[in-house]
């Protein structure tokens, strides 16, 4: 098993860099809507989650809480001014579901803004929002994301998990970049984001324990660090985590000094807004996988300590 010490570095590393880079969550509410703002909100939403994942594991120090907490508030109060952007992305695209999705998070953390969940209550009972064109994994996290938030799902997360690449399980020698993002997106919504690890179906468990190290393999030697951080979050999910050894320690190796963990290969280099949006993500998924794997690796340590 992979020293316990080395994967929570990671994660605090991680998180200093988000930290010390929190403006580039920035957002530019006067951008013409073709352009993307509602896509500029996702990464908002990705650190909620991540901060989020952060507090339920209660693996962090002193100090990785209160910058989570301070990374948490200064998004909803600065990024999104208190939710006034999501309120304006709404009315950008009324049937939207972003504006939901990165609500969510912060709602599950104490703050509010009534007329996001006006919205997704009444989005909720028209056939548009079910109807709203999107991937099969992604439909599976909507009705996850409405079941959090205390609506029936539409549809059902069984219907939603069946059109599902990784509900098939087909051949494993298929995954490639756009179906590994699709495994891991649907263990993080099944599992929500890890907190249930009992939510993966016996079938797909056994699945993705059999193959999970070979796809650590593959990526690792690809060095595809964003995408081998999100299979370490997959690993940290299942009911017997393996916390590889070798995948983890390549890793952490690949972590820049700051914090920072590039997406592929070694760091970008120019601009720095440009540089940002290339590497936060990893980033913050070097903080996820850091979290979960983290409070595996305890429970594990409680569990032998006590037999």
């Amino acid at each position: 098993m992979t020293d316990t010490r080395l994967i929570h570095t990671v994660g605090v590393r991680a998180l200093e860099w988000l930290w010390s880079h929190r403006e580039g969550f920035r957002l530019e509410p006067d951008v013409d809507p073709e352009v993307g703002f509602l896509e500029r909100l996702k990464p908002v939403g990705e650190l909620a989650l991540i901060c989020k994942v952060l507090f339920r594991e209660g693996v962090a120090g002193a100090r990785q809480a209160d910058l989570a907490r301070r990374l948490l508030d200064h998004a909803w109060r600065e990024t999104l001014d208190g939710g006034a952007h999501l309120v304006l992305a709404q009315r950008i695209e009324p049937i939207s579901p972003i504006p939901f999705e990165v609500y969510l998070p912060f709602r599950e953390l104490g703050h509010s803004r009534p007329e996001i969940e006006r919205a997704a209550v009444l989005n909720h009972r028209i056939d548009s929002w079910s109807a709203f064109e999107m991937t099969p994994t992604r439909r599976l996290g909507l009705s996850a994301f409405q079941r959090r938030f205390g609506l029936s799902p539409r549809p059902p997360e069984a219907d939603a998990l069946a059109g599902t690449w990784l509900a098939r399980t087909p051949e494993p020698w298929t995954v490639e970049g756009h179906i590994a993002y699709d495994i891991t997106h649907a263990v993080f919504h099944l599992t929500d984001w890890g907190e249930r690890p009992d939510g993966l179906p016996p079938r797909i468990a056994e699945y993705l324990a059999d193959w999970l190290p070979v796809w650590l393999d593959d990526w690792l030697d690809l060095r595809r660090w964003d995408l081998l951080g999100e299979l370490l979050v997959v690993d940290a999910c299942l009911p017997r985590p393996t916390l590889d050894e070798r995948a983890w320690t390549a890793f952490a190796a690949a972590q820049q000094a700051d914090g920072a963990m590039p997406a592929l290969r070694s760091m970008p280099e120019g601009d720095p807004d440009q540089v940002f949006d290339i590497v936060y993500h990893p980033t913050l998924v070097a903080a996820f996988a850091s979290a979960l794997a983290t409070s595996r690796a305890l429970s594990e340590l409680a569990q032998a300590a006590a037999s």
